[in-house]
């Protein structure tokens, strides 16, 4: 698999918003980043793909499935560093692939299949098509939510992924959510915390400023 497309090691709880487009992901990901005070990694498509359509005036083609998943991980892996023990995706490369198979009949750049295949995450949360749909630059296929609700469960079935679905408003989503993370994480040792890492090094500096007595040098 091409390094660029692979998860760094880091010892943190990797959560997944998985589903259909305007089926609230987005949503819940800043919610639970927020819950946890932890970070989010947004979904890189929407940036690159706006910008195609603002430039070029066009939507995603079979070519920029690659640059994407790139982009993805890169932010992934950005982000993983800066976070407190969990690290809330937006979307993954399993994600980019159902959408390549369902848009390009079948197709899955293989360095792509690859990546997607090996790089794992402790849940995903798959979400329902019972929210509105809401049209935008990018959006397409309203008609075919369903289809595509499906193609991502069968997904994580066929992947054998961790999964819950998630159903209802916004505060039954969280609720259910945070009771199953909060199990994923009470299960974990040693986690990642951003927030203790700055504080090992602010000791550290102040050991290396200080006396025999403990207190600081004077300049």
């Amino acid at each position: 698999m091409e390094k660029e497309l692979k998860q760094d090691p880091i010892n943190i709880v990797k959560v997944v918003l998985f589903g259909p487009e305007s089926s609230g992901k987005t949503t819940l990901s800043r919610h639970l980043a927020r819950y946890y005070n932890t970070v989010w990694a947004p979904e890189f498509a929407r940036e690159y793909l706006q910008e195609k359509w603002n430039n070029e005036r066009k939507t995603c083609e079979k070519d920029d499935l690659l640059p994407i998943a790139i982009g993805q991980m890169k932010l992934e892996n950005t982000l993983a560093k800066k976070a407190d023990k969990i690290l809330i995706c937006d979307t993954d490369l399993l994600e980019t692939k159902v959408y390549s198979e369902e848009f390009y009949g079948g197709f899955v750049d293989e360095r792509l299949d690859e990546a997607a295949d090996e790089n794992t995450y402790d849940l995903y949360l798959l979400t329902y098509i019972d929210t509105p749909w809401e049209e935008d630059d990018l959006r397409d296929r309203p008609e075919l939510r369903l289809e595509m609700f499906n193609a991502f469960e069968k997904s994580l079935i066929d992947h054998n992924r961790p999964y819950i679905l998630l159903k209802g408003d916004k505060e039954t989503r969280l609720k259910n959510a945070t009771a199953a993370i909060d199990k994923i994480i009470a299960d974990k040792e040693n986690l990642h915390s951003f927030s203790d890492s700055l504080q090992d090094v602010d000791m550290h500096f102040l050991h290396q400023n200080t006396g025999d007595f403990g207190t600081p040098f004077e300049y």
